[in-house]
């Protein structure tokens, strides 16, 4: 598989909403996705769909990624979308609400048929699924992530509370619940797994700034890649909590020039500025430099 484009900011924009997306434009998101489906309402949609497809075919996004989130596959709205997009597809379609992997299946063959009707390139479409919005989809995170065309998968806990019948998501501290905090990390799991991108769910508190930033942190520590954005405000401090500091890549420069060092004397394991290392800690280090090197659309 060809290398994604690195997606830490993955930022959404109501669909047919021009003057929201004109301000998308002008951000530092490294992905847009344009919504078809739960931020816009029924009696829009078609209207939405119209502007989205004619968006991707006449507007400049400036390299960002452009996603389209269509709606359910399941439903009656799917084939409307796909027909309308394809003359000019976007870059990925962004999948909401499957229940395991047959349903990508199915997508991708659909998509093949209409890359051959309009005579775009087979497989070029990629897909970014919603792999937790409800419980038979949290069952098959695995099968979600290695399905066919799947560049990235994200998770949502706010389908999955109403589809659990959950109170509530996080508690009082504002952390999440035990099960979503299952559904968050076998995500990245099932992600890494398969090859591809982890993005990490919406912070839907936009003005809590300090809560963002610390849900980033924690996510980018544990080895997401991105996250979902909300408000045009969150994406400057989400960016910066996936890009490696400057004294990150300072350190992990430092530790494979010591690992080089050392596996010239025949050292495997060794003490590194205060702590022990070794092959793990090198595949870190590596890991870290790649994508500090990658940056944003590599």
């Amino acid at each position: 598989m060809t290398r994604e484009p690195a997606l830490r900011s993955v930022h959404f924009v109501p669909g047919g909403q021009r003057k929201l997306l004109e301000r998308a434009l002008e951000s530092r998101a490294d992905a847009l996705v344009l919504d078809l489906e739960d931020a816009t309402a029924p009696e829009h949609k078609a209207e939405a769909r119209r502007l989205a497809a004619s968006w991707l075919e006449t507007l400049d996004f400036r390299g960002k990624t452009r996603i389209v989130r269509i709606n359910p596959l399941d439903g009656p709205l799917a084939a409307d979308d796909l027909e309308a997009l394809l003359p000019a597809p976007p870059d990925c379609l962004m999948l909401p609400k499957l229940r395991g992997a047959e349903e990508l299946r199915e997508l991708a063959a659909r998509l093949d048929a209409l890359e051959a009707k309009y005579g775009h390139p087979r497989g070029r479409l990629r897909v970014l699924p919603i792999a937790t919005e409800t419980p038979e989809g949290l069952l098959h995170l695995e099968e979600i992530a290695a399905a066919p065309r799947v560049a990235a998968i994200t998770w949502g806990a706010e389908d999955l509370a109403a589809a659990l019948g959950a109170r509530a998501n996080r508690g009082p501290d504002g952390r999440y619940l035990e099960l979503f905090r299952h559904a968050r990390w076998s995500t990245l799991v099932a992600a890494r797994a398969a090859g591809v991108q982890a993005i990490d769910g919406v912070y839907l508190e936009f003005r809590d700034e300090a809560g963002l930033r610390a849900e980033s942190e924690e996510a980018a520590r544990g080895g997401f890649d991105g996250k979902l954005t909300i408000h045009p405000a969150q994406i400057d401090p989400v960016n910066e909590a996936f890009t490696p500091s400057a004294q990150e890549v300072a350190r992990a420069e430092r530790l494979l020039a010591a690992f080089e060092s050392e596996a010239r004397a025949g050292r495997a394991v060794f003490s590194f500025e205060g702590r022990m290392v070794d092959a793990p800690h090198r595949e870190q280090a590596r890991r870290l430099l790649a994508k500090a090197r990658a940056g944003p659309g590599a």
